[in-house]
């Protein structure tokens, strides 16, 4: 305390007003100037300790601040008083409290990162290591044409799921990393349908589905086009995929004045009711996914979807097919 400059200075200006006003006091009187004197030493003395009891409160505030940055945010500096030290307590406690939340969300992101990166090799693993067994049976003379036309094809196959993992997993990073800006132009659902329902005809037409389509042509969200219909090629992919040759998807479209609603719904398998919990988490695969499922389209759909201010719900039985509820959310001003 002693130490600091502008404690001191103050120290002497005090003595030299004590000294003062007892020398003016003592040419009228000695009894003044005593009282004079030992009223200003009290006052000094009051000073002195409570400057001293003010270093030891802003000491511990100090080694408090040295704990939260060695990442202890555990401790309570509130004394819950009036006064400026107090209130620089309760700042300091809300600072930590979000420097404690901070911290906790870049320890959750970081598993998520483990997470994603062990789950990602994986992935990967299966198609690269088909494709080295491929490409070394290849190198072998004796192999016929036919053999060597099917490991090429079987190569390329793989090299166009790695290509559509590494896409998927690149969309979903920017949808969680918050760097996607979203458009909101008002969409129409009939034509949003179209454009998620196109590249799918092929595989459609082939299983011999029956797709039917039902909803006023002027059933509209504010949304982003592309995007959703991203989302929606995922969830109708889903369906055909897992409803049977000459199956149908059905997908119906209204609005009200708090919502738009799309609905997708298929006569397939269906989903497993232990599964259902489940089936929006990255990579998870039900026990009635295809071989070749990554488990990736309906996350990605989810987060989609969900990012422009909509929900997602499910609901399946074994054996009785799949529902899909989309709800587009309307701005209230």
């Amino acid at each position: 305390m002693l130490r600091n400059q502008e404690f001191n200075k103050l120290l002497l200006t005090m003595s030299g007003i004590s000294l003062l006003s007892i020398l003016l006091v003592s040419y009228f009187s000695v009894q003044a100037a005593v009282i004079v004197t030992i009223t200003n030493l009290l006052l000094i003395a009051v000073t002195v300790v409570y400057t001293n009891w003010r270093y030891r409160d802003i000491d511990r505030l100090s080694s408090y601040l040295r704990q939260i940055s060695s990442g202890d945010f555990t401790l309570d500096v509130r004394d819950n008083r009036e006064g400026e030290l107090s209130i620089l307590k309760n700042e300091i406690y809300k600072v930590t409290l979000k420097l404690s939340e901070h911290s906790d969300l870049l320890q959750k992101d970081k598993i998520k990162l483990t997470n994603a990166i062990s789950d990602i090799s994986h992935q990967l693993k299966t198609p690269i290591t088909s494709m080295v067994v491929m490409s070394d049976l290849l190198n072998d003379a004796r192999l016929t044409e036919d053999k060597r036309s099917e490991f090429n094809r079987n190569i390329r196959v793989q090299l166009e799921r790695i290509e559509w993992l590494v896409a998927s997993l690149l969309k979903l990073s920017k949808i969680d990393a918050g760097t996607i800006q979203f458009k909101k132009d008002k969409v129409l659902v009939k034509d949003l349908i179209q454009k998620a329902v196109h590249p799918l005809l092929i595989p459609i037409d082939i299983k011999e589905q029956t797709l039917e389509l039902e909803g006023n042509e002027t059933v509209s969200f504010v949304g982003d086009l592309n995007w959703t219909s991203e989302a929606l090629i995922n969830i109708i992919k889903n369906c055909l995929e897992h409803t049977p040759n000459k199956g149908t998807i059905r997908i119906h479209f209204s609005e009200n004045s708090l919502f738009t609603e799309v609905v997708i719904k298929d006569n397939g398998k269906g989903i497993a009711k232990e599964d259902l919990p489940y089936i929006f988490k990255r990579f998870y695969k039900g026990k009635n996914a295809n071989e070749e499922s990554v488990g990736i389209g309906l996350a990605m759909a989810h987060s989609i979807i969900t990012s422009q201010n909509g929900t997602i719900q499910v609901d399946s039985m074994s054996g009785q097919g799949t529902t899909f509820q989309l709800k587009f959310y309307k701005q209230i001003i």
